[in-house]
Order: C-alpha cells, then structure tokens, then sequence
C-alpha cells in the first residue's frame, strides 16, 4: 500500500508539472502574440500612397522662423524637435475645411496608444494673423482637444514657413468687404530631429493615418 501511495503521489506530481509546464508555454504564446498584434506593421511607400500617406524620400531640414505660440511664448524651429508634429495650416473663422479637419485630428489622436500620444503633438498654424491673435487660436485648438496647439505670428514668417511644407495660402477678398483665405488641406508630418518628413492628403481618414503614422514611425532611423 505504502509503495503505492507513493507511486500515486509521484503521479500526480509529474501531472501538475506537466500542466504547469503547458499553461506557462501558452501564456508566452498568448503574450507573444498581442505583443506582435500591438506592433505597428510597416508597410511599403506604394501602400502608404494607397492609403493617403506621402513619405518624402530625404526629409527636407527646415530653416529658421520665429513665430508665436499660443500661449504668447515664442516658437522657434528647435521646438520642433524630439516628437512628431502633425501640422495644419487653417485659422479659427474657416467655416468648414477647418473644423472638420481639427475634429478628424482628434479622433485620430484618440486611436493612439497612451505611449504614442505623449511623443505626437497636433499643431495649427494660423493662415489668418490679423484675426487670429494667440488667446483665439488657444481656445479654438483646445476645443478639439486640450492637448492640441495653435501658432501664429507675422504674415511673412508664416508664409516662408508654409512654403517650405508645399502648403499654398491666399487671401481672398469678398463682396461683403470681408475676407477668407484659400489653403491647402494637407496634415504635414514633421519627424523628432525636427525634419519635413511627409504628409497626409484630404480627404483624411484616422484609421488609414494611424497605419500610415505608425509605419512611418517604426521605420524612422533618426
């Protein structure tokens, strides 16, 4: 009987050794594999066209402006550097384009891991000095989302600074005496060494800017 105790014991042992062994193996598979499924998956620049992403070949070194943050502060290119900024060239008293672009950046900002949103910042850059003072563009970007900014400054430096990211704008008077200003749709992406790296075309669509913003990210050497 004793021997047989034994033997059973001994059994049972190497059973819940057995299984111990095999729930560990399938929790590192199962951790295995949500970690490649949280993996941002890079993709070829002819499917990054596909999907409304331009990368540019060699990242284009922008000269230095001095413009005006929203806060009043200055805003140098240096300030560009160390995150990725997508930027939007608009200004507060644009009916449509504008806010529909501002509130699709926020719902791409919202499909963003919390890792990936601390080092992205969403940038408006105002097309429209004269009206758009710093306090204005403080509360129109942070009504989309606190975390959002806005800059402006003079019309020139502005203007040298929009004609480096290839983003047109134009003054346009109506009949009523007033004005609005004509400007490209583009979202310009600026790489962390502070470098135009490309840009995603209207119409914009968050699910395809987060395949193509993650791709461009993982295959960043900078």
């Amino acid at each position: 009987m004793g021997e047989n105790s034994q033997h059973t014991a001994t059994q049972k042992r190497g059973i819940l050794l057995t299984v111990g062994v095999l729930v560990l193996f399938m929790v590192a598979v199962m951790a295995g594999f949500l970690n490649k499924m949280n993996q941002p998956r890079v993709i070829s620049d002819a499917e990054l066209r596909l999907n409304g992403a331009i990368k540019l070949e060699r990242p284009r070194i922008l000269d230095e402006f001095d413009l005006i943050a929203d806060t009043g502060n200055a805003f140098k290119t240096t300030q560009l550097e160390g995150r990725w900024t997508l930027v939007f060239f608009g200004f507060t008293h644009c009916p449509d384009v504008c806010p529909t672009t501002m509130a699709t950046l926020n719902n791409f900002y919202q499909t963003l891991d919390e890792e990936t949103q601390k080092t992205t910042d969403i940038l408006l850059v105002s097309v429209d000095p004269t009206r758009d003072t710093p306090e204005q563009l403080h509360d129109y970007v942070r009504y989309f989302n606190p975390e959002f900014a806005g800059v402006t400054g003079e019309f020139l430096s502005l203007k040298r600074f929009a004609n480096q990211l290839n983003v047109p704008f134009n003054k346009v008077p109506l009949d009523d005496g007033n004005y609005t200003v004509d400007h490209g749709s583009q979202v310009v992406l600026i790489n962390p060494r502070g470098h135009y790296h490309g840009f995603f075309k209207a119409p914009l669509d968050p699910a395809k800017m987060k395949l193509t913003y993650r791709s461009m990210r993982a295959t960043f050497t900078g």
